[in-house]
């Protein structure tokens, strides 16, 4: 199977993104697939979920780093067999002056010459042959890190947190998706719409999910994500030693199977 690269994403926080791509990174590995995680998100959610440790840590030792001196084998963390990760610390959020001046957050010149929303892309050349799915979380904006992303990928899973913000910020984010099918090289194209972070109380939730599908028939994923304790303490417990993985990941092996079933259809 040749490699395929998903990123999930949508500009606005809060709607589980990190943790998604983290669940969902265990699943592929545990499955026996080859995965590289990437974490384009300056905040480190990703990096501290799989790595156990602070995303500040990694500073000097990050993707940014990887996309600036074009060298991804230098920069990727081995996590657990078959599971790697390029991790991100704050200095990220740097990626839009290094593209448009040359500097870097060190004060080095390093100049960029290019096609701007092509490095990760382009970086990720060294490496698709080594793995079978290369998984990338992205920041709550549509920023030049969320346009890396999208461009390096073959399958863009959008995330939908049942409120009014973020039904409003669907329609954008899946322009981008457009964009990116246009501009990018890899045929971008949405995976679907996968529902998450559903509060089973709130009639409102249940009004925004069936909205969203109405809108949306053939891209929503049939599973729906609901508010778990033991998936909002996985950031404390993590992968390892976790007393409550078995519940944590319950839901989203069902998730898991419908994307396995569209991506590699």
């Amino acid at each position: 199977m040749s490699c395929k690269v998903i990123t999930f994403g949508i500009q606005k926080g809060g709607c589980g993104k990190s943790t998604t791509t983290g669940i969902v990174s265990y699943l592929m590995k545990e499955d026996g697939y080859r995965v590289l995680a990437i974490d384009m998100d300056s905040q480190g959610n990703l990096t501290e979920l799989l790595s156990g440790e602070p995303s500040n840590e990694f500073v000097e030792r990050s993707v940014l780093e990887a996309m600036q001196h074009n060298d991804i084998k230098s920069y990727i963390v081995p996590i657990t067999e078959n599971l790697d990760l390029l991790p991100a610390t704050n200095f990220l959020a740097t990626l839009p002056r290094w593209i448009y001046t040359g500097q870097t957050y060190k004060g080095e010149n390093i100049p960029f010459s290019g096609n701007p929303s092509w490095i990760l892309d382009e970086a990720l050349e060294q490496v698709r042959d080594e793995y079978d799915f290369i998984i990338i979380d992205t920041p709550p904006s549509l920023s030049e890190q969320t346009t890396n992303a999208l461009c390096a990928s073959e399958y863009v899973v959008v995330l939908f947190e049942s409120s009014n913000w973020c039904y409003s910020a669907i329609p954008n984010f899946m322009d981008s998706v457009i964009s990116a099918n246009e501009f990018g090289r890899r045929g971008t194209k949405v995976a679907g719409i996968l529902r998450t972070l559903n509060d089973v109380r709130r009639t409102d939730s249940k009004a925004f999910n069936e909205m969203i599908e109405e809108d949306y028939p053939e891209e929503v994923f049939q599973t729906i994500i609901t508010r778990k304790a033991p998936v909002g303490r996985l950031a404390l417990y993590g992968f390892d030693e976790n007393p409550e993985l078995k519940q944590a990941l319950q839901q989203y092996q069902s998730f898991y199977g419908e994307l396995i079933e569209r991506v590699k259809g």
